[in-house]
């Protein structure tokens, strides 16, 4: 857990090369402040981070770093994709524009009527954020949550607009980009997994009212292929699975699994009467309350991972129970 949380911090830290707050890294990881420092001093050991002005950078802020330059062919394929970019987003990002200066400012020196160009579009995405005060500022936080969820990975909980209604969901994100439409229309769109279903949902970010991150985490599953479209014969399953040995004392309290996404159990009988069962069941919440359900008659062998992270959670319950006596 503690190898997966400066994992975590360091993919955070990559998404953020301006660098970020001890204060807003704990609020994006769902963690203490002082939890931050002790994941800050071991990602240290083997990363060169540095703090200039409280913001948390990965990578020196005092060497200079060399730069590639591009060629002019390059420079004018960027700027003409910068153009194209700007046009077809339905809401503009200031750190669109904020990216488009830093690699403008790179161009001055080899490409000045380009580098001017692109500058221009910066200032136009501004003008725009600007005008659109009150929408813009709503839209791209929102999109800043799911990025933070998308890069840490977090569990999102968004209120979005499905099918003329607003509903409360949460969804493990895994993907964030673009998705082509009839009419030319290009909108931001979040993709991910319902929470305890297999059901895959593309949501445009517009139509998500608001966000926030959850402590439970998910992980992307190695074998996930390209999300399934329209005109494809079959479908994906993208669930994340684990492989799970249980050791079952009563037969009867594998019932409690039944509501898990889960495949086929290969159930051998122990000589004093009890179970050892395989298979591989979805790595969610919900396995881990049909487990504790189970009580004393269900015993998690392997992974080993799983069963720490099993016992941290009932540790943390009892935690909760034990400071109110």
């Amino acid at each position: 857990m503690k190898g997966e949380r400066i994992a975590q911090l360091e993919l955070l830290l990559r998404s953020h090369p301006e660098g970020l707050r001890r204060a807003e890294i704990a609020r994006k990881l769902g963690l203490h402040r002082s939890t931050i420092s002790r994941y800050v001093d071991e990602l240290s050991k083997n990363e060169d981070l540095t703090e200039k002005d409280g913001l948390l950078i990965l990578g020196s802020t005092d060497v200079d770093v060399e730069k590639e330059d591009l060629s002019i062919y390059e420079s004018i394929a960027f700027n003409m994709s910068a153009e194209a970019l700007m046009k077809n987003l339905e809401i503009q990002n200031p750190h669109l524009a904020s990216g488009l200066r830093k690699i403008a400012s790179n161009m001055r020196s080899y490409a000045p009527k380009v580098s001017e160009n692109i500058i221009t579009i910066a200032d136009k995405i501004d003008k725009s954020v600007e005008k659109n005060r009150n929408a813009t500022q709503a839209y791209n936080k929102i999109l800043e949550v799911m990025i933070d969820c998308w890069v840490s990975g977090h569990i999102a909980r968004i209120w979005a607009l499905m099918k003329e209604r607003e509903e409360e969901i949460e969804i493990a994100p895994y993907f964030i980009g673009y998705k082509e439409e009839l009419g030319g229309r290009n909108p931001i769109t979040v993709t991910g997994r319902l929470r305890h279903t297999k059901n895959i949902v593309t949501i445009p970010l517009s139509q998500i009212r608001n966000a926030v991150m959850l402590d439970e985490t998910y992980t992307i599953p190695d074998n996930l292929k390209p999300f399934r479209r329209n005109d494809d014969e079959k479908a994906i399953d993208p669930v994340d699975m684990i492989p799970l040995r249980l050791h079952v004392k009563e037969r009867s309290a594998l019932n409690s699994l039944a509501d898990v996404i889960h495949g086929e159990m290969a159930i051998d009988r122990e000589s004093d009467g009890s179970y050892v069962c395989s298979f591989e069941a979805e790595n969610s919440i919900e396995l881990t309350l049909r487990l504790i359900q189970s009580g004393k008659s269900v015993e998690i062998l392997a992974p080993e991972s799983y069963r720490k992270k099993f016992v941290k959670y009932l540790k943390d319950i009892l935690s909760t129970y034990e400071s109110n006596c």
